[in-house]
């Protein structure tokens, strides 16, 4: 078993750390606490090739795979953490469901400016009653000639304060074969995007509210039945996040390295303190790991869907080496790692918000125990009956 990166991976990710240090780098604290979505950085990636890797050459895309777009948003947030969710909008997430799913025509009318990094999709699925149990959605759609009629709402989506797109989840009948999705456009009649609210991280949101929002029949995306399939394709998502929270524990890993090999106390440089030493031991091996289950996932892949299993386990080790890398390199660097002038701060409000958003860690560890076990164990409350 071969845990090294190909002549040709290696060459690609250190072709895209050398413009990530040129290009990204000097601007890392700023970005880190603007509130404005970062669309400079978005053309410049869309120009580097870093948009669309896994997206097929016939559509506009780079035709690479799994790990070429993992190797990318790595290479990028460790040089500057904000422009790694550039990388992942432009290759995870929605627009991986969009690319996987969409007809030719729809390819056609969205995904050039998607990939170009003027425009953003972003995912409407969780609701104010359907968080982690997303099946239990209420968002409605009803057929109406050569149109479908939306009616619901939808909360923090990613992007939706910025996007132009919106791949939304909704219900065509009951249970869980009701379930499917379609894409609406702002400035559709019927679909309001409301006040925007702010992450911890500072990413902004905006709730969606949908009153009979009228979308043309061509918009449909998944139909009745489309959930699984959907839900396999958000296994891609989860290894965007993984590959982030990674990324940026690392970044802050190496922020913390840097800081104890020139700052001094006590007359002694702070990494020849034995307390010390041993956060960075824990740091490190914590961070290998996850990166070698990450990798796993991805490799397993191959030019398909990750295994539901292997994604759940890289995700929690990716999410919670993350945050205890940056959290311990926030308490090594005292009040620098606190102050908004290091990016360390950013590095632990970010992975933090990874442990919750793409599946919680608790989601994720219920999954795991499923595959230990090979059965399902659900997590409704059973049924009683009414007393009369």
């Amino acid at each position: 078993m071969d845990f090294t990166l190909t002549d040709e991976q290696r060459m690609f990710y250190e072709s895209v750390q050398k413009f990530a240090r040129k290009e990204l780098a000097g601007g890392a604290a700023e970005r880190a606490i603007s509130h404005q979505f970062p669309w400079d950085v978005a053309e410049k990636c869309a120009q580097a090739g870093l948009l669309g890797i896994t997206v097929p050459e016939k559509d506009g895309g780079v035709g690479g795979t799994l790990v070429d777009a993992i190797l990318a948003i790595q290479a990028v947030a460790e040089a500057c953490p904000r422009s790694g969710d550039i990388v992942q909008a432009g290759n995870f997430g929605p627009i991986r469901t969009f690319s996987e799913f969409a007809t030719e025509e729809q390819k056609a009318r969205f995904l050039p400016g998607l990939l170009a990094g003027k425009e953003l999709i972003s995912l409407g699925m969780t609701e104010p009653d359907a968080g982690s149990a997303v099946t239990e959605l209420a968002t409605s759609v009803t057929e109406d000639g050569d149109d479908l009629i939306i009616n619901g709402s939808k909360i923090f989506g990613t992007h939706s304060s910025e996007a132009r797109l919106f791949l939304v989840y909704v219900r065509f009948g009951s249970g869980v074969d009701g379930i499917g999705s379609v894409l609406v456009e702002k400035g559709t009649p019927g679909l309001t995007v409301g006040k925007s609210s702010r992450f911890m991280n500072g990413e902004e949101w905006s709730p969606l509210f949908l009153d009979n929002c009228r979308i043309p029949r061509k918009n449909l995306l998944l139909g009745r039945g489309g959930f699984k399939r959907q839900i396999a394709g958000f296994n891609i998502e989860r290894l965007g996040n993984s590959a982030r929270a990674v990324a940026v524990g690392r970044h802050a890993f190496n922020l913390a390295r840097e800081h104890a090999m020139t700052r001094k106390q006590f007359g002694r440089p702070l990494c020849e303190f034995q307390g010390l030493q041993w956060k960075f031991a824990d740091m490190a091996v914590r961070l290998e790991g996850a990166q070698l289950l990450l990798m796993r996932a991805a490799v397993s892949a191959g030019n398909g869907l990750p295994s539901a299993q292997e994604t759940a386990m890289a995700k929690l080790a990716c999410n919670e080496a993350g945050y205890f890398a940056a959290n311990e390199a926030v308490q090594i660097m005292g009040g620098l790692g606190f102050s908004e002038e290091s990016t360390a701060q950013y590095c632990l409000r970010r992975t933090r918000g990874w442990m919750i958003a793409g599946g919680s860690i608790e989601i994720l560890k219920n999954r795991i125990a499923e595959g230990v076990f090979e059965r399902r164990f659900s997590q409704r409350a059973e049924s009683r009956p009414v007393a009369s």
